[in-house]
C-alpha cells in the first residue's frame, strides 16, 4: 500500500508541478478542470447514481465549467458567489453534520448530486482565481489546509479525549481542532515573518489577512481551518452513507479525488471571500 501511495503521489506532482508553475494559468486550469470532472463522477456515485448518470454529471459539470472559461467567468470577480458558497457550507456544518449518517440518504437525491455539483464547481473557480492572483496565494491555500490536517493529527493523538464526531470520523477530536488552528497559525506567523523578509510574497493569504488585523486574521484563520475540518467530516457522513470507504480508486493507494480534496472544498470560496473584502 506504502508503495502504491508513493508512487501515485509522484506521478501526481510529476504532473501538477509544471502545470503549477507554468507562467500563464490555463495548463493548471484544464489539469485541475479534468480532476473536478472525475470529481463530479465520484459524487454522483456516492448520491446513488447509475453508471452512466454519474458519467454523464462528471462530463456535464465539466462542460459547464468549461463553457464558463470560454465566457471569461474566470477574470470575473464573484465575491456574491463566495458569499453563498460559504453559507451553504455553514448550513451543512450545522444542520447536515448535526443530523448524522442516517439523515443523509432522506434529503431528496436532486438536491444531494445538483448541490454537491454546484459546490464542487464554486470550489474549481475558487482555484484557478486563486492560481491567478499568486503562486504564492494559491500555496498558503493549500499549505493552510495541510497544516491543519497535520497539526490535527498529531495533536489529538497526543491530546485527543473528546471525539468530535464520532459517528461520522472516530479518530477526530476537539483537542485535534484545537491543534490545527495552533499549527495554521504558527504556520501564518512564520509566513509573514519570511515575507517582511523578503523571502516570500506579502500577496499570500496570510499576508493579505494580516494586513486588515492581527485580530481578523487569527478570526479568519480560525474559520478557514474548522471549514477544512468540515469538508472532511461531510465527505466522511457522505461516503458512510453510500457505504463506501472511498470515494472512488482513481488513485492508487490514496482513493478518489474527493477523498484528496474534501477539505479544501469549503476552503477555497471561504478564502477568496476574506480577501475580497477592502
Amino acid at each position: 500500500m506504502l508503495k502504491q501511495r508513493v508512487i501515485t503521489a509522484l506521478a501526481l506532482l510529476a504532473v501538477l508541478l509544471p502545470a503549477l508553475f507554468y507562467p500563464s494559468f490555463e495548463p493548471f486550469a484544464a489539469l485541475s478542470l479534468v480532476l473536478i470532472v472525475a470529481a463530479g463522477w465520484e459524487w454522483a456515485r456516492l448520491n446513488g447514481c447509475g453508471t452512466t448518470a454519474s458519467l454523464l454529471c462528471g462530463a456535464g459539470l465539466g462542460g459547464v465549467l468549461a463553457l464558463g472559461w470560454s465566457l471569461g467567468v474566470l477574470d470575473m470577480a464573484w465575491p456574491g458567489l463566495w458569499g453563498a458558497a460559504g453559507g451553504i457550507w455553514l448550513v451543512l456544518a450545522i444542520v447536515v453534520l448535526r443530523q448524522g449518517v442516517a439523515a443523509w440518504s432522506k434529503w431528496p437525491s436532486g438536491v444531494r448530486v445538483v448541490g454537491g455539483l454546484v459546490l464542487i464547481g464554486c470550489a474549481w473557480l475558487a482555484l484557478v482565481q486563486a492560481h491567478k492572483a499568486g503562486i504564492s496565494f494559491l500555496l498558503s491555500v493549500l499549505t493552510l489546509v495541510w497544516a491543519a490536517d497535520i497539526a490535527a493529527y498529531f495533536g489529538g493523538r497526543a491530546l485527543g479525549r473528546r471525539k468530535l464526531a464520532p459517528a461520522i470520523s472516530p479518530g477526530k477530536t476537539w483537542e485535534g481542532v484545537y491543534s490545527g488552528v495552533a499549527g495554521v497559525c504558527l504556520l501564518a506567523l512564520l509566513w509573514c515573518a519570511l515575507d517582511a523578509r523578503g523571502v516570500g510574497s506579502a500577496n499570500s493569504l496570510f499576508g493579505q489577512l494580516w494586513a486588515k488585523g492581527p485580530l481578523l486574521a487569527v478570526l479568519a484563520i480560525a474559520v478557514l481551518t474548522a471549514m477544512s475540518v468540515v469538508g472532511d467530516l461531510f465527505e466522511s457522513l457522505v461516503k458512510r452513507s453510500a457505504g463506501m470507504k472511498d470515494s472512488s480508486g482513481l488513485l492508487p493507494g490514496h482513493g478518489g479525488v474527493l477523498d484528496r480534496v474534501d477539505a479544501l472544498l469549503p476552503v477555497l470560496p471561504l478564502a477568496m471571500l476574506f480577501v475580497s473584502f477592502s
